[in-house]
């Protein structure tokens, strides 16, 4: 059955196919594509944990992107999901104490990006063949630290395509920060802007469907599209590693066919979590999916009250990439609670831009059955990465160690024995300083590569090949942009001014 996509906030009417949405990014009218109808999925679970990776993402993505064929599908999935992983496994899953964490670090930037930004470049160049476009697409990108630099490892010298990230000057990690302004690639642009992440990304998906620049470009033989996770190929192929985790489990006799789970996820825009919302759509047996936030806690009082309210104090934490108050894909899950209400869906975030907040409907709110959220504060941060490493010789980056806490919050509260599987977003060598201050309990004087020496001398596990790099990669991107200016700077990164 072929799935098509429409738009969160109008009529089924208007649809696209996979390949169309993915070339789109964004919906002409603003909201976000989602599936006309959900596709229906039987996997075997017994069957699928005798499968690698690349087989059980191959099962998940035919559902979505049913105008690939099997021979593109495969192309994709294995130029994405190959030696640039240091563990052939690319997801493996592991214990420590009575929870397992879903490594999902191992790629080529070290973050949980990867699994997804390595293979949209394929899906978007196999969509342009398919579609016949002539233009050349050029990538937005707001980055709260990680999608920014796996993106454009992911695109870097791809044929007809140009990306432009915008990352928060002051809000990301010094190896975060290190890893983009060295990023090569004729095609790559990265700017610094005077502002937050919230500002960023609003601002790109205001000129995502600016439509006097869209002509604009287009003149120019130009065509815009997105790497954020609104995009369907960076959505959908998340949806595997949650599939893949419970047949790994299977496999690994530590539940038998059928037993639920259960998924705590560090949470900033919403994308990550609503992969595992998919997945458990889809059949995978997983009970509850925890929502896990850092101080910027908008989602937890959402989940609990029914009111989400940006109108907030906005921190800068030591997990910089949940460090946001607008989430763009909890706009998805809003649409699936209203019954697939397009005009429902769109009030709501009419709202949201006008007066920064909304609140939900009772049969709404009890349609969140799936969801349980909590948040942690820095000092519960930095003790859960002390823990794991003090008692388990495991060693987490602050992202990781907010879910794991968030994880023992759930259990306390409702007694559930069940699995837990803590989704671990990203190595500790890219936020080294947090690290090592947790670890040692004193603040960590240094930062940057000095920080990733005197970790790998406390922890002794290999330092990343893409850190160890970084010490002699020249910076090449200097750009700095307030948040008005970022349309401006896009023309002149393409000439057009």
């Amino acid at each position: 059955m072929k799935t098509l996509y429409r738009s969160t906030r109008e009529t089924a009417s208007h649809t696209m196919t996979s390949s169309q949405a993915v070339l789109q990014g964004l919906t002409p009218d603003g909201g976000l594509f989602v599936p006309v109808t959900l596709p229906t999925a039987n996997f075997d679970f017994d069957q699928l944990a005798t499968m690698s990776y690349q087989e059980v993402a191959y099962e998940v993505l035919k559902l979505f992107f049913t105008d690939y064929t099997a021979d593109e599908l495969h192309a994709c999935i294995d130029a994405a999901y190959g030696d640039q992983f240091d563990d052939p496994q690319i997801a493996p899953v592991t214990k420590h104490g009575q929870q397992y964490y879903l490594e999902l670090f191992h790629g080529p930037t070290i973050a949980f990006k990867d699994l997804a930004l390595q293979i949209l470049p394929h899906l978007m160049t196999t969509a342009v063949k398919k579609n016949h476009l002539q233009a050349e697409v050029v990538i937005l990108a707001a980055t709260s630290g990680d999608t920014g630099k796996a993106a454009m490892a992911g695109f870097a010298n791809v044929d007809q395509t140009r990306i432009i990230v915008f990352y928060p000057k002051d809000g990301v990690s010094a190896i975060q920060k290190q890893q983009m302004v060295t990023q090569t690639g004729a095609n790559t642009s990265v700017v610094a802007i005077n502002g937050n992440f919230d500002e960023a990304q609003t601002t790109v998906k205001k000129l995502l469907n600016d439509h006097q620049l869209h002509a604009e470009l287009a003149t120019h033989q130009f065509q815009f599209s997105s790497a954020n996770s609104i995009n369907i190929g960076r959505l959908f192929p998340q949806v595997a590693y949650y599939v893949y985790t419970y047949a790994q489990l299977i496999k690994q006799g530590q539940i038998k066919n059928g037993d639920e789970i259960n998924f705590s996820v560090p949470t900033g825009n919403f994308g990550d979590i609503l992969a595992g919302y998919y997945a458990k759509q889809l059949g995978t047996p997983i009970h509850k999916l925890i929502c896990a936030s850092n101080r910027n806690n908008v989602l937890t009082d959402f989940f609990n009250t029914g009111t989400y309210d940006k109108n907030r104090e906005f921190f800068l934490t030591s997990s910089p990439s949940m460090d946001i108050l607008v989430s763009s894909n909890l706009e998805r899950l809003l649409f699936y609670l209203t019954g697939s209400d397009a005009t429902a869906t769109a009030k709501l975030m009419t709202d949201l831009q006008t007066t920064g907040r909304y609140t939900i409907t009772p049969a709404m709110r009890a349609n969140l059955a799936d969801f349980w959220a909590g948040f942690v504060t820095e000092s519960q941060d930095q003790a859960e990465i002390h823990h794991l490493n003090h008692a388990h010789h495991y060693t987490i980056d602050p992202h990781t160690a907010v879910a794991s806490a968030v994880a023992k919050q759930y259990q306390a509260a409702t007694r559930d024995q069940r699995p837990m599987v803590v989704v671990s977003t990203a190595s500790p060598y890219k936020f080294p300083q947090a690290v090592l201050t947790a670890i040692t309990g004193e603040l960590s004087a240094v930062d940057g590569l000095a920080a990733v020496d005197q970790l790998h001398e406390l922890i002794q596990t290999p330092i990343p090949a893409t850190v160890t790099a970084l010490r002699t990669a020249p910076v090449r991107h200097k750009r700095v942009a307030d948040v008005d200016d970022m349309g401006t700077t896009i023309k002149t990164i393409l000439n057009l001014n």
